[in-house]
């Protein structure tokens, strides 16, 4: 791992290959050239003004959440979002660090497109045929500390796939997956640091093999049916309110269907319909497959049932109402039945 020093502080519109070569003109073929994507996005203009006398923390909540496709998580202030670009990540990839206190930085538009443009240009101007690989700082889920990976690349197979091929005791494997381009992004940051202002780093001498089809690291996004966390979690806290002062007025049931609207709407397709009323209406009234499901199908739209009143939930809890599920029984031996009791933010 070589770091490239002597670069500048970049700017929009400044040419990052260049300045590259320029540091480092002894780039060899094969080398992989890892660039933090703080410095992509400075040159692409990925970067939000803090106006004088701005709250830069409410500038900074508001281009959150002009990033965010989808909340994953949230507690206090942190969030962990989806991006449009299919990560999920604290506070959707924007940086404050490492910044002057106007301005943000966001993560770029479409690094692998960024990772493409930087290796062309450089074959352009020292001749040399190098991966590249756009790297920013990520937290793991249930580890502490942080760790780079990466979020573009280019001229480089992001993930190789050993499932099928047979161990040394003759074990078949079943889900092995390498991220070969996240670990050479961590690799490179231990020698760019997070102090030391050295952007961009050289690894050398890794045999990789280059796609044949380049995807950049698109591979490596994992939603849909691969995601096995889909509904994240919020903070929930429970209410020591009186259940008689729990009850919504009238007034507020549109915010309880408006809550209804959003969880359903952030929810994959389930068996379960909801039918909202009129606009002022307020009215949700949620119904099971009419016709004689099988008991798999039944199941599912139990479970979703359940998983929609827990965003529901959710929802309301991040608006400023207190909830509380009561339990009452169960009805016909099978069925558990339950009271949600609401509190409007205005109690």
């Amino acid at each position: 791992m070589l770091p490239v020093r002597g670069l500048p502080e970049f700017t929009a519109g400044d040419d990052l290959a260049a300045a590259v070569a320029g540091a480092a003109p002894w780039l060899a073929d094969a080398d992989v050239v890892v660039v933090t994507s703080k410095v992509v996005s400075k040159v692409e203009g990925r970067v939000v003004p803090v106006p004088p006398g701005a709250d830069r923390e409410a500038v900074r909540q508001r281009a959150i959440d002009e990033e965010t496709v989808r909340v994953v998580a949230r507690r206090g202030p942190l969030k962990i979002v989806e991006t449009r670009h299919g990560w999920v990540v604290a506070a959707a990839g924007i940086d404050a660090s490492n910044v002057p206190g106007d301005s943000l930085v966001l993560l770029p538009a479409d690094a692998d497109a960024s990772a493409r443009g930087l290796r062309d240009r450089l074959r352009e101007l020292l001749g040399v045929e190098v991966a590249v690989v756009v790297s920013d700082t990520f937290g793991r889920t249930w580890r502490e500390g942080l760790t780079d990976v990466a979020v573009g690349s280019a001229g480089i197979t992001a993930l190789t796939d050993h499932r099928g091929a047979v161990d040394s005791h003759g074990n078949r494997l079943e889900t092995t997956q390498t991220a070969v381009v996240d670990e050479v992004a961590s690799a490179a940051d231990l020698v760019k640091g997070k102090l030391d202002g050295v952007p961009v780093a050289v690894v050398r001498g890794l045999p990789f093999a280059a796609p044949a089809e380049d995807t950049g690291t698109r591979p490596l996004v994992r939603l849909g049916p691969g995601d096995l966390f889909p509904y994240g979690s919020r903070d929930l806290v429970a209410s020591r309110q009186p259940a008689a002062d729990l009850v919504p007025r009238d007034g507020d049931r549109e915010a309880v269907a408006e809550a209804f609207r959003v969880a359903s709407a952030a929810l994959p397709e389930f068996p379960v319909v909801l039918r909202h009323g009129g606009e002022g209406d307020g009215v949700v009234d949620v119904h099971l497959p009419q016709r004689a499901a099988t008991t798999g199908e039944r199941i599912a739209a139990a479970l979703n049932l359940g998983a929609l009143l827990g965003a529901v939930v959710v929802q309301l809890h991040a608006e400023g109402w207190a909830t509380r599920w009561e339990p009452v029984g169960t009805q016909g031996g099978s069925s558990l039945v339950g009271r949600l009791w609401l509190g409007s933010p205005r109690d």
